[in-house]
């Protein structure tokens, strides 16, 4: 009971000298609000994919391309909005936090529907180890602990490869993010030992990235069961 007391008045001296802002407004975060304020949280453009039965827009974008067991994603990516502000602390502010955070919420709503149940790995999409050692960390890897945090299913990050350094995908046009992507990624054979798996990423533009790891994957493993599950969608 002290002790708690103790890490109490710790945490409110903190907060007092150094207090948390929201990440896009910068206003002062009160009690039980993380990273962003509520008020700027109110402005972000849920999908709630969750609640849906059938078929939903991500899961429509990769029909005829690729076979998709389920597909999810947290909310819409829009520019200068709260969306792209979490997106960039992620990806170029070294924000880890806010990735496991905000993989928990995804986590927390797969959950909440049975067409996850069966997943038995999550593959984070990866990125070229000289890009890593950039940034510091995976962005896709960040978010997909965030997820197992809730749902209790192992990260593996072994399993697939990015064989070539790309540049960013942001600024390209849909033909060139396809050639973009094409051929630079590599499953290892022991992904043969998984039924179903969950790839994850952080925002899904035109698909080209998920649908180039999801036929290097179904090369090693025909029978697989493929999931898909990002941040953002954009629309």
């Amino acid at each position: 009971m002290i002790g708690k007391k103790i890490y109490s008045l710790f945490r409110d001296f903190n907060h007092l000298i150094f207090p948390e802002k929201c990440l896009h407004c910068e206003g002062e975060l009160i009690e039980n609000e993380n990273h962003v304020c509520d008020f700027c949280r109110s402005d972000i453009s849920y999908t709630f994919f969750e609640n849906l039965n059938g078929p939903n827009e991500m899961d429509k974008l990769f029909w005829g391309r690729i076979p998709v067991e389920s597909s999810y994603a947290l909310m819409y990516f829009k520019e200068k909005t709260v969306s792209q502000t979490m997106l960039h602390a992620l990806k170029y502010q070294n924000n880890y936090k806010i990735g496991v955070y905000l993989g928990e919420i995804i986590g927390s709503n797969m959950e909440k529907s049975n067409r996850f149940a069966t997943i038995d790995a999550l593959i984070p999409v990866p990125i070229h180890p000289k890009k890593k050692f950039t940034r510091g960390y995976n962005q896709a890897e960040i978010l997909s602990h965030g997820i197992a945090n809730r749902i209790k299913t192992p990260v593996l990050t072994k399993l697939t490869i990015k064989t070539k350094h790309t540049e960013s995908q942001t600024r390209k046009s849909m033909a060139e993010r396809w050639m973009n992507s094409s051929q630079i990624f590599q499953a290892e054979k022991s992904v043969e030992s998984y039924k179903h798996i969950a790839i994850v990423d952080d925002v899904l533009t035109t698909g080209a990235t998920l649908e180039h790891l999801t036929k290097a994957i179904l090369e090693q493993n025909k029978d697989i069961k493929i999931s898909l599950i990002t941040l953002a969608l954009t629309k």
